[in-house]
């Protein structure tokens, strides 16, 4: 079985990581599959929102595999497959997996299905949207064992929660469970098992039936947006309206809802 599912389904792209027998860490396999899969779904125009997951019901992520991923970066192991080779000779795909100085401007939806920490709650900070399952936990425990979560967090988690709770995450390597992630404002909502992907589908549909070239936009604007004086972000954020209003999809927005009928979309 591959490392990680890969499928598209009505404009939505599904990644599933699929290591459940080790809560569904990230091997070399796994940031190559990752990394690749990112890189087609920026390329490919039919996707409008993705959703990933891990598989199985108690780890959406546990995050690096110790024993394989540390040591072959370390160089305490050798390559011994074609994964380990791939990964050294493309070192780039370790941040594309996690969506590290890497622009994808298509909405991510997370569904997180169980504990979600070290690499995993890195990756899911890269995420639009999140959802999680009442069983989640979050955690960077990387600190316990003398390194450091520097996949993103470091740059990331003080930007989305308060600053000392962002810094209690990263220096005490203490969990925290998902009502108290809600309550942060780390994730959008916490559901039951069984309603998890229900919930991230219905999030993806939604955002899926939108102006596909608006929500790029979006999204973009908001990333490039970030931290700058507001002079410069209005005149990227009129940079963005004006791509978007001359359109086809401006045309035909208005238009449908003249007409009282479904928009068709284009994506131009």
């Amino acid at each position: 079985m591959p490392a990680v599912n890969f499928e598209t389904r009505n404009h939505i792209a599904y990644l599933t990581l699929n290591r459940p027998e080790v809560h569904n860490s990230f091997n070399p396999e796994t940031i190559v599959r990752l990394g690749e899969a990112w890189e087609q779904i920026n390329q490919d125009d039919a996707v409008r929102a993705v959703i990933v997951t891990g598989a199985g019901k108690v780890a959406f992520s546990a995050g690096a595999d110790l024993g394989k991923l540390i040591p072959l970066f370390t160089g305490a192991r050798k390559p011994s497959d074609q994964w380990d080779e791939k990964l050294l000779k493309n070192r780039k795909l370790g941040d594309i997996a996690l969506l590290r100085n890497f622009n994808l401007d298509k909405p991510v939806i997370a569904a997180i299905n169980g504990f979600c920490i070290a690499g995993g709650m890195e990756l899911i900070q890269a995420t639009d949207l999140r959802v999680a399952a009442e069983n989640a936990s979050f955690g960077l425990q990387e600190v316990k064992w003398a390194i450091i979560p520097a996949a993103g967090s470091l740059a990331r988690l003080q930007r989305q929660i308060p600053y000392c709770k962002a810094m209690e995450i990263l220096l005490t390597g203490n969990r925290i469970d998902a009502q108290e992630a809600w309550r942060l404002g780390l994730i959008n909502y916490v559901v039951t098992q069984d309603k998890l992907m229900d919930k991230a589908e219905e999030l993806a549909a939604t955002i899926a039936a939108n102006g596909p070239l608006a929500v790029r936009k979006i999204k973009e604007a908001v990333r490039r947006t970030s931290g700058r004086p507001l002079e410069e972000a209005f005149k990227i954020e009129n940079e963005c309206a004006r791509e978007v209003m001359r359109s086809e999809d401006a045309k035909e927005g208005p238009r449908a809802f003249i007409e009282k009928r479904k928009p068709v979309y284009k994506g131009r």
